[in-house]
């Protein structure tokens, strides 16, 4: 099947589905298991870090739901694309690391990076 522009409609859908995949685990699992997470907050002076942790991550797995079901894709992806920056830049921060540890933060980052292109090409698609 194709949209209205000659576009593949399952691939689209599929590519959603995908892309949700990630922020609904990541974001129940923040969302429930703060873990280690709070304290990167904390570290950057942010305040209430564990509550910010959890509204993130439940933030996260809504617009995550919402993108793969294929319900208003373009907002869904639009606020996941907010929640993941600061979360990259936070989460991420390769740079203030050392040794194998640096390695690790800096392909989550890079992970984060594609993820963001992906979220980029659903916002260009369905305007």
């Amino acid at each position: 099947m194709r949209d209205k522009h000659g576009k593949p409609t399952v691939l689209r859908r599929l590519g959603r589905i995908g892309i949700a995949s990630v922020f609904i685990h990541s974001g129940i699992d923040a969302a429930f298991e703060p873990g280690m997470r709070p304290a990167k907050l904390e570290a950057v002076g942010i305040p209430e870090p564990e509550l910010m942790v959890r509204l993130n991550g439940a933030g996260m797995a809504i617009a995550g739901t919402t993108l793969g079901l294929g319900i208003r894709p373009r907002e869904s992806a639009l606020a996941l694309l907010a929640l993941l920056v600061p979360t990259t830049l936070v989460g991420h921060a390769f740079w203030n690391e050392e040794g194998p540890a640096r390695r690790m933060q800096e392909m989550q980052f890079l992970k984060n990076v594609a993820l963001a292109g992906g979220l980029l090409t659903v916002i260009a698609s369905e305007s």
